[in-house]
């Protein structure tokens, strides 16, 4: 008779939060370019998110399209997610405000992801409209979520004026290129060692989001390396795996890196035999 093969472990609480609202799920996805309304509702669902965004202006082209609608609306049903519309596309400030105060009206929320981007080219944040658009919606009650380079000063400057965390970039938008300055993420994470963190765009692979995670980054948030998979649903569940590895590597503690050769069986100070034992 063969033993009952034991069941897996729980794997421990591990929760972070957002002001108030206390969050499971460390993957944050997007919505935007998707081959069909299934697939991004089957992405949504094998990604086990709790914060789904959108752009406000994708939603306004997309008025009559009431599939992404519903689509939306299921996920914040059945999973327990929370709406994150998005400013995408903004170029000013002003411009900026403007949507977000359309986007409360719409969702019904104060969570906003602020962008302002300023090069047409790198689709780069702007850190001077950042700001000034991050100072004037904390002072009218939003929960600024802040699309941002990865530099220190600009960050802290974000900080400065209420914003509750940071989104710094892995990336450009869209480009896959993963952590392509893996220094100053961790220069972030080591000075501002209590603000949350999420790296959002540039993210290409599940191994680039766990990278993140085990560097000690809090979360992440991608749309293009998921909805441009070969097969979206898969790869959302890859990412899954991938963020919830990466944390618990954060939380075991990673080996540090050695220059030099370490064996792993010393045997120094140990009886050895040589030869045939008698």
């Amino acid at each position: 008779m063969t033993s009952p093969v034991p069941p897996e472990p729980t794997p421990p609480a591990d929760p972070w939060q957002v002001g108030d609202v206390v969050l499971r799920s460390r993957f944050l996805l997007g919505t935007a370019g998707y081959p069909s309304p299934q697939a991004l509702a089957e992405a949504i669902a094998a990604s086990g998110t709790q914060i789904v965004t959108v752009g406000l202006k994708r939603q306004l082209s997309a008025a009559g399209d009431n599939g992404f609608i519903e689509i939306i609306r299921a996920a914040l049903r059945t999973q327990g997610a929370r709406l994150l519309p998005n400013t995408a596309g903004c170029r000013t400030a002003r411009e900026a405000v403007q949507l977000a105060h359309m986007a409360r009206e719409l969702y019904g929320t104060d969570w906003l992801k602020l962008e302002v981007v300023g090069d047409e080219h790198t689709l780069q944040p702007d850190p001077f409209e950042l700001v000034a658009a991050a100072r004037e919606l904390g002072k009218e009650g939003f929960t600024v979520f802040p699309y941002c380079t990865d530099d220190l000063v600009t960050c802290q400057r974000l900080l400065d004026v209420g914003c509750p965390l940071l989104m710094p970039w892995g990336a450009p938008i869209g480009s896959g290129q993963g952590l392509i300055n893996p220094f100053a993420l961790r220069t972030l994470r080591e000075r501002l060692p209590g603000v949350t963190l999420i790296v959002d765009a540039g993210i290409g692979a599940p191994s680039h989001a766990a990278q993140a995670l085990e560097m000690g980054i809090d979360a992440v948030l991608l749309n293009s390396a998921v909805s441009q998979a070969a097969d979206p649903v898969r790869m959302a569940g890859a990412f899954r795996q991938a963020i919830e590895a990466g944390r618990a590597a954060r939380l075991a503690g990673v080996m540090a890196r050695q220059d030099f050769a370490v064996a792993t069986t010393p045997v120094t100070g140990q009886p050895f035999l040589i030869g045939n034992a008698p």
